[in-house]
């Protein structure tokens, strides 16, 4: 079975088989913008200008929205976030909620699991003087022109070798990597580190996206962590969802506890809801806005 997955040496199985205790590749040496991009946030953080998060509707852009939310406030910074209606505007950043930041104040601009095809909405971003930093993991555009003129871009397609371990990342694994060497600048990686851990694993199996490379490794600590989440609108989420079929607890916290009630939970509200019920169920420190919103993703998916 190992062989036929292209598994065919001792130490590519270990590895295979024990991903947990695979070292991580430094982020820092695989994505040639990131240093900048860290660079641009911390000074932000720091200054207190304001960064507003453009995300997307699907668990993916949801999870990504969360984890820089949760981080920037934690660092201390001053952050809110836009999300595009389904319904009315589509996918992906536009020339309105660029023109709505910038009348809020915005001065940073962060996609998360979008932006990499927004050439006219960044530039006019650009125009209206906010710095714009793109992460997204969709494919390029097919001509070079029409790349965004974002201040620093991170996908896994822009100037990555397709042998990275990072190659298969979803939009929230590229989020979780600023996230995580953003924190780091500011000392709070440990702190961090298992909630963001948590909002990856959601985002990266809802999503669909390979178990392979660091996903896998990623993921397998994740699972650990969301078996015991600090995040109290996973627990509440979990907590509608805890018994099976015949009726007894979960005993233990599989990827299809996420792909198959979890995920579909959170992916309904941003389908045909309001997307601002996941970002509080994910973001929220109050257990009463956790277990209202949990409860608003059970009735939505019904």
């Amino acid at each position: 079975m190992l062989v036929n997955r292209g598994i065919d040496s001792a130490q590519s199985a270990d590895q295979f088989l024990n991903p947990d205790q695979v070292p991580l590749p430094p982020a820092l040496q695989e994505f040639s913008d990131l240093p900048l991009c860290l660079d641009l946030l911390e000074q932000a953080v720091r200054q207190r200008q304001k960064i507003s998060i453009c995300g997307d509707y699907d668990v993916d852009g949801m999870t990504s929205t969360a984890v820089l939310l949760r981080t920037i406030n934690a660092l201390g910074g001053v952050v809110d976030y836009a999300i595009p209606s389904r319904m009315t505007e589509g996918y992906g950043i536009n020339q309105r909620i660029v023109r709505e930041l910038h009348q809020e104040g915005t001065q940073v601009i962060i996609t998360v699991d979008n932006g990499i095809m927004a050439k006219e909405p960044i530039a006019l971003a650009r125009q209206l003087g906010m710095t714009v930093i793109i992460t997204d993991h969709h494919e390029l555009p097919s001509d070079p022109a029409d790349l965004p003129s974002a201040h620093g871009i991170l996908n896994p397609k822009y100037k990555l070798a397709e042998t990275s371990p990072y190659a298969s990342i979803a939009g929230v694994g590229m989020a979780y990597v600023l996230a995580l060497e953003l924190s780091d600048r500011f000392g709070k990686r440990q702190a961090l580190a298992d909630v963001l851990l948590e909002l990856f694993t959601l985002g990266t199996i809802a999503d669909l996206a390979p178990l392979t490379g660091i996903n896998r490794i990623l993921v397998t600590r994740g699972l650990r962590c969301l078996a015991n989440s600090q995040i109290l609108g996973v627990q509440a989420l979990i907590a509608t969802t805890q018994k099976q079929s015949d009726g007894q607890p979960i005993k233990e916290f599989a990827p299809e506890m996420i792909g198959f009630q979890l995920g579909p939970r959170i992916n309904a509200i941003g389908r045909i809801d309001d997307p601002a019920v996941v970002i509080d169920l994910l973001t929220t420190d109050d257990p009463a806005i956790a277990q209202a919103r949990a409860q608003k993703c059970q009735e939505i998916n019904l």
